[in-house]
């Protein structure tokens, strides 16, 4: 075993003895999701658009153990794929708002001046305008598709993470070490690589899990609007819209998807609240 493999085995070792009970219940809630949603096909009962019945929002049972939807369908099996859909989604849309915000943020606070200028009032007009209804403009003017959707909500997310990434590497790159790297003679882009990003990944971490909760948020909002996922396809804010007169007969329908929006929001801000303690905890001086 090489001395790094120690070292990241020692590191996830204290990572894991230093989990509270309610940190680890919330990372099994996530892992149990994302399990779900990677396995969806062969767990779901029933295809997500079969309609089993003529009976809407019957009450659980032996063949449909949440009950049926307002068409018939099973409410579990559209339940496993809306968690499908919806964190896919969300995992694509945090993923390129995180590649390019990051990427910008970096960039600016490097090569600062009107390079810098010029990028973050640009950032900051962006920010002005309401995300959602930004939202709304786009995709009403270019349609629901899903890429449409990815897009729009990647690019602003981006704002937020370019205006936290730049704020990050600002700091670092005042440091002595990034001095030092400058007078070896080294490049801009060899530092952003070398020295800005190693020393900013656990708060950008921390800032990858709040993007991650937003986006869920976003999507379902979006959806819940009659904007973002499309019939027959699900997500959990499709599943909410579409059961809303369940309540009416008195059945539970249209609370679980809501339920599971709140308990990935709730397990994801937990586990990154958590992680953002243990990480300040540890910084090195130098940061």
């Amino acid at each position: 075993m090489t001395p790094q493999e120690r070292t990241w085995r020692s590191q996830f070792g204290d990572a894991l003895s230093d989990l509270t009970p309610g940190v680890a219940l919330c990372l099994l809630i996530l892992i149990t999701f994302f399990l779900i949603a990677c396995f969806a096909p062969w767990i779901a009962p029933y295809d997500e658009g079969a309609i089993l019945t003529n009976d809407s929002f019957l009450s659980p049972n032996k063949e449909m153990r949440l009950g049926s939807d307002y068409l018939g369908r099973d409410v579990l099996s559209r339940l496993i794929f809306g968690v499908r859909v919806t964190l896919f989604l969300a995992l694509i849309i945090t993923f390129l708002s995180f590649f390019s915000g990051v990427s910008l943020g970096f960039l600016a606070a490097a090569f600062g001046g009107r390079v810098d200028s010029w990028m973050s009032r640009l950032n900051d007009a962006m920010l002005s305008f309401p995300a959602l209804m930004l939202a709304l403009i786009v995709i009403n003017s270019l349609g629901s598709s899903f890429a449409v959707l990815v897009l729009t909500i990647a690019f602003i997310d981006m704002t937020r993470v370019y205006r936290v990434a730049r704020a990050l590497a600002v700091n670092i790159m005042v440091m002595d070490y990034v001095e030092a790297a400058i007078v070896r003679g080294e490049g801009k882009i060899w530092i952003v690589w070398h020295e800005v990003l190693p020393n900013a990944l656990t708060p950008l971490a921390a800032e990858f899990g709040i993007r991650f909760t937003y986006a869920i948020l976003f999507i379902s909002a979006l959806s819940f609007l009659g904007l973002g996922v499309q019939p027959p396809q699900s997500d959990l804010g499709v599943m909410v819209k579409e059961n809303m007169q369940a309540i009416l007969y008195g059945e539970y329908t249209t609370l679980y998807p809501a339920i599971c929006i709140a308990f990935i929001a709730i397990s994801m801000n937990v586990f990154v609240d958590w992680l953002l303690q243990r990480s300040s905890a540890q910084l090195p001086d130098e940061l």
